[in-house]
């Protein structure tokens, strides 16, 4: 496996992983919620953020991860690859050389929530809505300091 930046040319492949990381594991998102965020997903929020593809030896994305500003902005790992370390190496490459101490986490993704508490992130704060405004509860976590 390889991490390298995304182009614009990855695009599809990486909204093709979205989708299917977000139907594995976000059921608590209604097939409306999706088909709302999926253009934004292609034609907005990939563009905001420094992006970065986890591939396999034939060039396929089994994940990517999207920062900006210090903070893991998205990261989804393709579901047949979960568990495969891919989201502990793109996460590990945010932190060392994207500087990245800040993540949201989505409240009812247990699974996400477990995944960056063992990544040495901390709960810092919660919001009632997402960033978008709608009625999807964020938990705001920062890397513990390792002093």
């Amino acid at each position: 496996m390889q991490i390298l930046p995304a182009s614009k040319n990855d695009y599809p492949e990486i909204l093709d992983v979205w989708e299917a990381s977000v139907r594995a594991t976000h059921d608590f998102l209604t097939e409306e919620a999706i088909l709302y965020f999926k253009p934004l997903i292609l034609n907005t929020f990939l563009d905001a953020v420094e992006l970065l593809c986890a591939r396999d030896e034939r060039g396929a994305i089994l994940g990517f991860m999207g920062v900006a500003e210090e903070s893991i902005e998205m990261l989804f790992i393709a579901p047949d690859s979960r568990g495969t370390g891919i989201g502990k190496a793109l996460l590990s490459y945010g932190i060392e050389e994207l500087k990245a101490t800040r993540v949201d986490v989505n409240e009812q993704n247990p699974q996400a929530l477990e995944f960056y508490e063992h990544m040495g992130f901390e709960v810092v704060g919660r919001s009632e809505r997402d960033g978008m405004g709608k009625p999807y509860p964020l938990l705001h976590m920062k890397l513990r300091d390792n002093d």
